[in-house]
């Protein structure tokens, strides 16, 4: 049974790699992306693509703010990263965002084979020996409440985080500045929060970034 997918990632030998070890699983119903907004393209244009394998550190993608805005935006299709990093952090961070496994780059082919089995059995996959999760339940919360948003208030939420005032997010979103306070509202009630300064602090934190301003 041939499954739709995507491999989003910018390096194309690597892609090649990704389409030999996957394909016989799969089917030949791949498409492939070498950016982040490609990939969403790809995404929004083909509806029937069910798993996507995303590289963390393609152009656009800004890292764990790519799965958080895939995740938002499409709901219904399994996100797989497939990344060089490895730092445990970054993977617990990534799984708690609800994606379906994280598979290190240096990956033996054979066991990125035996990987995708295992996901497409209904299972998620890890790398073995994965360390226990050091995050706090604060930051738990927050990474699971994150997909609680839609893909506009996720919008506010990444600007509100780099410091852009309610009538610039409404001048780069061409909405009203009562658009975006409503926006604003919804994020701080989904994510359990009471003002736009903690919201952005928790979300650069989460990403790894250094609060705006």
């Amino acid at each position: 049974m041939s499954v739709p997918v995507l491999i989003a990632d910018d390096h194309p030998l690597f892609r090649a790699a990704m389409v030999q070890a996957i394909s016989t699983q799969l089917g030949p119903d791949i498409y492939q992306a070498d950016d982040f907004e490609q990939a969403r393209q790809v995404l929004r244009q083909t509806p029937r693509i069910e798993l996507v394998f995303l590289d963390l550190n393609m152009p656009g993608a800004d890292g764990l703010a790519g799965i958080a805005g895939l995740v938002t935006e499409f709901p219904d299709v399994q996100v797989v990263v497939v990344s060089a990093q490895e730092d445990p952090q970054v993977i617990h961070r990534s799984k708690t965002m609800g994606i379906t496994g994280f598979i290190p780059k240096s990956t033996p082919l054979a066991d990125i084979t035996r990987a995708v089995e295992c996901i497409l059995q209904g299972h998620d996959w890890y790398p073995a020996n994965l360390p226990d999760s050091e995050l706090s339940d604060e930051a738990s919360q927050f990474t699971q409440r994150l997909t609680l948003l839609t893909p506009h208030q996720y919008k506010v939420l990444s600007m509100l985080a780099n410091g852009l005032l309610n009538k610039q997010i409404a001048f780069e979103l061409s909405i009203s500045e009562s658009t975006v306070k409503q926006h604003v509202s919804a994020v701080l009630k989904k994510l359990h929060l009471n003002n736009r300064t903690q919201a952005g602090v928790l979300f650069n934190q989460l990403l790894g970034k250094r609060s705006a301003g």
